[in-house]
């Protein structure tokens, strides 16, 4: 017998779906289950949002999310970290965070697991880029490397413990080194 080729979903019907965990993404009319998040991904994803939120919220300059599913240019992701400027941060009508944000990040942060596909978050990565994200980060734990992407510009290399990493210019106050990152994974 011969098996009809799976459905293919609209974005649509995708986000009807109930949620997963870990998330599924939809990338060009498919579902993609992100691997679940091991313990260096989880420390760093853990520290970095609460010290981007440290420099950036007070001042309501922008807010870090972890793992907010993002739905914008026909793709549907979950970064590990979302930053958003102020300002355009969807509100409901009771002026509180909206669940649903329709917008690329101004900041995309990907930490990678070792069982996930560093071209698939390179492409969510630039897909943002695409879409009005400021900048990027790729940080793969194991090889100490931060992966700094920006719109129209070559990809820079942090891989020297006190590389400065270049963050948005609206975190302008927050300095971090590779240092400074890893050092997280020894407390």
């Amino acid at each position: 017998m011969v098996q009809a080729p799976p459905k293919t979903l609209t974005l649509g019907e995708f986000l009807k779906l109930p949620e997963t965990n870990p998330a599924g993404e939809y990338i060009d009319g498919k579902i993609i289950q992100k691997p679940m998040p091991q313990g260096k991904h989880s420390v760093i994803q853990g520290e970095l949002v609460p010290a981007i939120n440290s420099i950036v919220k007070p001042k309501c300059i922008g807010r870090a999310f972890p793992e907010l599913r993002c739905t914008f240019g026909g793709h549907s992701t979950v970064p590990d970290i979302a930053v958003f400027i102020w300002s355009p941060i969807p509100r409901d009508e009771n002026g509180e965070i909206a669940n649903t944000f329709t917008v690329a990040p101004d900041w995309t942060i990907e930490i990678l697991s070792p069982a996930q596909s560093q071209t698939k978050i390179t492409k969510n990565i630039l897909h943002c880029l695409k879409h009005g994200t400021q900048m990027g980060w790729l940080i793969d734990p194991n090889e100490q490397t931060v992966f700094v992407y920006r719109p129209g510009q070559e990809i820079e290399v942090f891989d020297q413990p006190y590389d400065m990493i270049p963050v948005p210019s609206f975190a302008s106050e927050l300095h971090l080194t590779i240092k400074d990152l890893l050092a997280w994974l020894l407390e």
